[in-house]
């Protein structure tokens, strides 16, 4: 419709630009300030507007490679404290280990040197309780030779010289036994 309404407006002259009221000198003027504003854009604008999208897009990269970077540093940082953590329980699971081997050590080491302690103790004491004996078989042997001395004279009525009597009490008590 709008073609229709067109063709019957035209002129007959056939100036198709005349027809819509474009005037073809302030076209061609607007085209060469069009051109010439591309070119002035494109030689002095677009340049410096590339340079700081490439400039930004390259900090942009970088702080994306950065981050990247930081990540893998975390997850590497991550996994040796891990490893760390791990070694370090280990190492405290030893430690535990050997105090409790040591404690059970040192407490076998106190339980043998008491038990050696006390069996030197009775040790000394049989020991002890021997040289008492001993002594007491020894005192109870004079007095039972002073005794036998004594009866003897009462009973003979005069002493015998010490060397004879003890002679005779020596073996009288070897018969005796």
């Amino acid at each position: 419709m709008l073609l229709t309404n067109f063709a019957t407006t035209a002129p007959a002259q056939g100036n198709l630009f005349d027809a819509l009221g474009i005037d073809w000198k302030m076209l061609i003027l607007q085209i060469i300030a069009f051109l010439l504003l591309v070119w002035l854009l494109g030689k002095f604008v677009y340049p410096w507007l590339m340079k700081s999208v490439d400039e930004r897009q390259a900090g942009i990269d970088a702080a994306i490679k950065a981050a990247n970077e930081a990540k893998a540093t975390a997850l590497h940082t991550e996994a040796q404290v891990e490893k760390l953590l791990a070694q370090a329980r280990l190492d405290a699971s030893d430690i535990v280990a050997t105090a409790q081997l040591e404690s059970a050590a040192a407490l076998t080491a106190s339980e043998e040197k008491a038990r050696k302690r006390s069996d030197q103790i009775v040790a000394d004491a049989q020991v002890e309780i021997n040289k008492e004996v001993i002594a007491a078989k020894t005192a109870l042997h004079n007095e039972t030779i002073d005794l036998i001395a004594l009866a003897t004279e009462k009973v003979i009525g005069k002493t015998i010289s010490g060397k004879i009597d003890n002679e005779l009490i020596k073996e009288t008590l070897k018969a005796i036994k």
